[in-house]
């Protein structure tokens, strides 16, 4: 009995098929009229009476894992397969007759039917679904109105600094970004975030909108992206119209650049994202990669070049370190790199306690509740996992089995993956750096 009221809690929470409790003037009163679950019943099927107290609730079934199987794996996964295929799950019940013997394990049966609500398209579950007005929206709008509003001023002269300094305004927007997703920098906004407002006299209210605010900063970096497209947009622009001032060098790279940083933007379009989310990572990685270089060689070009003589001059590097574009594009370079010198090859146990489910265990431990980045090629993909750890031996993620990489790791465990440490010496730790 213990075992099957386990299956039923594992089942009703986590294959998809939620409840919610609603109130009750009698909690324990029973509706002769209403179809109701007694636990000596295995003849039948189990069917939430609708306006009872538990009824079916509107959430979607979530491929999540919270699902370890107990024992009886064969039976779980057809129960997965099914609402995969988008069945839902029926149950019907009746009260028996009570003088029945009662069995010691009751058995029950699954019947699916073809679900009739009509499925949505995967871009109205991407694009409506998940909120219209949630934070990290609220953020995106935010960000590119500022970054409109400039620009419009900037057009109609009203803004001259802007309009004489919109690649500075390019660059700034990528550096912003670049700050929203760097791991280094995350850390030391978060740590101050805690010393700042973790006090017990800041209002509850203000340290959920901080927190709120600190996992939503991709808004920012996916508003600073589009930004930074239309504000090297404009430049190109106001470039072209005095051309005489400029070469095709010059223009040559900008185009290419403005070509690479739209190629970036559609390829992070959530539709591209959630359906080909190893050809978003490739192709945000490297066009970014090559964007940056080009972003150094259009810098050297534009402050080396003379329009008098439509020549370059040698002694560039004198006028380089006095122009703030050279210095943003500095921070850029750095805030990049760092992520990269930290990665590391190390050695792991993976073991699989479920087919939809593994467990990762790594050497050393580290302070839990952070976040950690693995790669099986770091070229190609990052994942991230919340650690588990006892703070001295060893630390672990769970990863479930949602795409091909978690798939992976429990059909064919590696022996190493490569992750992103704090500490430089590998024999310390395989901490991965937290990011939002």
């Amino acid at each position: 009995m213990m075992h099957q009221e386990a299956m039923d809690l594992r089942f009703s929470s986590c294959r998809g098929v939620s409840f919610e409790i609603k109130p009750h003037k009698d909690p324990f009163a029973i509706d002769a009229t209403r179809k109701t679950w007694l636990p000596w019943d295995s003849s039948k099927r189990i069917v939430p009476a609708s306006g009872g107290i538990i009824t079916r609730s509107t959430s979607r079934a979530s491929s999540h894992f919270c699902d370890l199987d107990i024992d009886d794996e064969t039976d779980a996964d057809n129960i997965l397969i099914n609402i995969e295929e988008g069945y839902e799950l029926n149950y019907e019940l009746s009260v028996p007759n009570p003088a029945q013997q009662l069995p010691k394990d009751p058995s029950r049966k699954i019947v699916s039917r073809p679900q009739t609500k009509p499925k949505g398209s995967r871009l109205s579950v991407i694009l409506l679904d998940q909120g219209m007005f949630t934070v990290y929206k609220r953020l995106f709008m935010v960000c590119l109105s500022l970054n409109i509003a400039m620009l419009v001023l900037a057009s109609t002269s009203h803004f001259s600094y802007a309009r004489n300094h919109a690649t500075l305004f390019s660059i700034g927007n990528l550096l912003a970004l670049t700050l929203c997703r760097s791991e280094s920098f995350l850390r030391v906004i978060f740590w101050l975030s805690v010393k700042v407002f973790g006090r017990s006299w800041v209002p509850l209210r203000l340290k959920t909108a901080i927190t709120s605010l600190l996992q939503s900063v991709g808004g920012i970096h996916s508003s600073c992206g589009i930004s930074s497209v239309a504000w090297l947009t404009y430049s190109l622009i106001l470039t072209l119209k005095d051309r005489e001032n400029t070469s095709n060098a010059i223009i040559g790279v900008a185009i290419t650049i403005l070509s690479l940083l739209c190629l970036c933007c559609l390829g992070a379009f959530p539709l591209v994202r959630h359906l080909h989310h190893n050809v978003f990572e490739i192709t945000h990685r490297f066009t970014g990669w090559a964007s940056l270089i080009l972003l150094w060689v259009f810098i050297v070009l534009t402050k080396s070049y003379e329009p008098e003589t439509k020549s370059y001059r040698k002694d560039v590097v004198s006028k380089l370190v006095k122009e703030q574009e050279f210095w943003f594009t500095i921070a850029i370079t750095i805030l990049i790199i760092i992520p990269w010198v930290t990665v590391r090859r190390v050695a792991v146990k993976v073991s699989a306690p479920s087919g939809h489910a593994s467990i990762i265990k790594f050497v050393g431990g580290v302070k839990p509740g952070i976040l950690g980045r693995i790669s099986p090629s770091p070229l190609s993909e990052w994942h991230a996992f919340g650690i588990i750890s006892d703070g001295k031996e060893e630390h672990m993620m769970l990863a479930g089995a949602v795409g091909d990489f978690t798939k992976s790791l429990v059909s064919n465990p590696p022996t190493h993956l490569w992750v992103r440490q704090v500490c430089s010496d590998p024999t310390k730790s395989s901490l991965t750096a937290p990011t939002t």
